[in-house]
């Protein structure tokens, strides 16, 4: 499923949409507006995956505000004018509708969207998964990292410990599962600890808190001025 919203100066370009996205099983529309400073607090509020972004409207246009929202959601033009095509595809939207907007039009957008969409999230599932060596003799375990919320390393083997408080014992070296998962939103904090980002609940001076864990994790000095870096960088693209 595919949360959207409409954001359009004019409520019947609204109506019509809604009666397409209606007849689409995939699509769920989770907010309308025709006022496009609005639009903009329903962006942050919701996080739509799609936004129907007319062109032209008053105070802000669509131009503008696909400056502002960044790149998080997948955005369909929309407009009666010919002529601003070519910047909207030049700011990467999905697709451009020329309004009065017919349905077969329309499905063919969406359907393309969809089957981008899927390909994308099957990919991500994918990456998602690592296999390690545990305890027991020629035993390979299938280990979803999204569900990993930190990393110890012990010598010549690690403790990883899920978000169900599972604990799993991997012979592995540490340097080897920091270098596999940062591109996976891990991090390096200290030589005997990885971290996932996803589940760190505080930074606390030299100190990081995770979820379900009582007891807080040093930040090595070694790491502290990478880690900072990072989550300054997730500061300023948030």
């Amino acid at each position: 499923m595919i949360d959207c919203i409409i954001i359009d100066d004019e409520q019947h370009g609204i109506d019509l949409l809604k009666e397409h996205i209606d007849q689409v099983h995939f699509l769920r529309l989770v907010g309308t507006t025709t006022d496009p400073v609005r639009g903009l607090t329903m962006i942050t509020d919701l996080r739509p995956r799609l936004i129907f972004l007319d062109v032209q409207m008053p105070n802000l246009t669509g131009i503008e505000i696909l400056n502002l929202v960044g790149k998080d959601s997948y955005i369909i033009m929309t407009t009666a004018y010919k002529e601003y095509a070519m910047e909207g595809f030049e700011h990467a939207v999905v697709d451009y509708l020329l309004k009065p907007i017919a349905f077969v039009r329309f499905l063919k957008a969406v359907n393309r969207l969809w089957t981008f969409h899927n390909a994308t999230q099957l990919k991500n599932d994918q990456d998602s998964y690592l296999f390690v060596k545990t305890e027991q003799k020629g035993k390979l375990l299938k280990i979803d990292s999204r569900r990993i919320t930190y990393i110890e390393g012990l010598g010549n083997y690690v403790v990883i410990q899920m978000d169900d408080q599972r604990k799993i014992t991997a012979y592995l070296k540490l340097k080897e599962l920091a270098e596999h998962l940062s591109t996976m939103g891990f991090v390096r904090i200290h030589k005997s600890f990885i971290i996932s980002l996803s589940h760190l609940t505080a930074i606390e001076g030299n100190m990081v808190r995770i979820l379900n864990e009582t007891k807080p994790i040093v930040i090595g000095e070694a790491y502290k001025k990478k880690f900072f870096e990072l989550v300054n960088a997730k500061l300023l693209s948030s």
